[in-house]
């Protein structure tokens, strides 16, 4: 299947001082194939958008075992929709984003947490379903504010645009679920939100950047 321009990514050459040499020499072993947050973007409906992510990512991953990658990530967070389905099937192992934000989550020993993304991860199981292991309850935004950072992750933040008044109304959010949901930290369930959240906290909840804690995760994998 031809995917448009920039959707998905696998390993690609590179330039350092010495010339240009293929990212094999070393981190083609390590690195996951890349499907970006503007993934859904141009995908018509839901469920074109899930059989879309699984043929990608059969093949992706194919790719990777066959130069020699030991395991994969799926870099961002919508597509784990389909993660069960395609780690099931893959011939290396995966290393998932909510899996290790899960267990960040459990070291800090938080209880109830808010949950940012786009539309599919706010709405969507996967993320409860790995929490709800752990005795971990989440809560996503109210139906408005789910609109508000659904549309402003797609057309603003992945365009790259970050403006403060969508900060101040993102954190606004955390505020109001604060005060209504008594929850005690955020999920950034979105590889762009951290850009715009970029602090560890909002008033003494912690903002959990999922990107940070699953690089944490692969390079950990890498060394152990």
């Amino acid at each position: 299947m031809e995917m448009p321009k920039h959707e998905c990514r696998s390993p690609r050459k590179w330039q350092n001082d010495k010339g240009r040499r293929n990212v094999g020499d070393f981190a083609s072993r390590y690195l996951g194939f890349v499907i970006d947050s503007s993934f859904g973007i141009r995908i018509s409906s839901f469920y074109q958008f899930v059989s879309t992510c699984c043929a990608v990512g059969f093949e992706e991953i194919g790719k990777l075992a066959r130069a020699g990658a030991n395991f994969g990530l799926i870099s961002a967070n919508t597509p784990h929709i389909v993660f069960d389905e395609v780690a099931s099937k893959s011939p290396i192992p995966l290393i998932s984003i909510v899996e290790a934000t899960c267990a960040a989550a459990k070291a800090r020993k938080l209880k109830r947490l808010g949950l940012f993304g786009t539309r599919f991860t706010m709405q969507g199981t996967f993320y409860p379903k790995v929490f709800s292991r752990e005795g971990i309850e989440l809560v996503a935004p109210e139906a408005k504010d789910q609109e508000y950072i659904h549309d402003k992750y797609l057309n603003e933040l992945v365009p790259g645009k970050f403006l403060p008044e969508t900060r101040d109304g993102l954190l606004a959010i955390v505020d109001r679920m604060h005060a209504k949901s008594d929850i005690d930290s955020v999920i950034l369930a979105g590889t762009e939100l951290p850009l715009i959240l970029h602090d560890a906290d909002h008033k003494g909840i912690p903002l959990l950047d999922t990107t940070r804690i699953h690089c944490q995760a692969a390079v950990a994998e890498m060394f152990s």
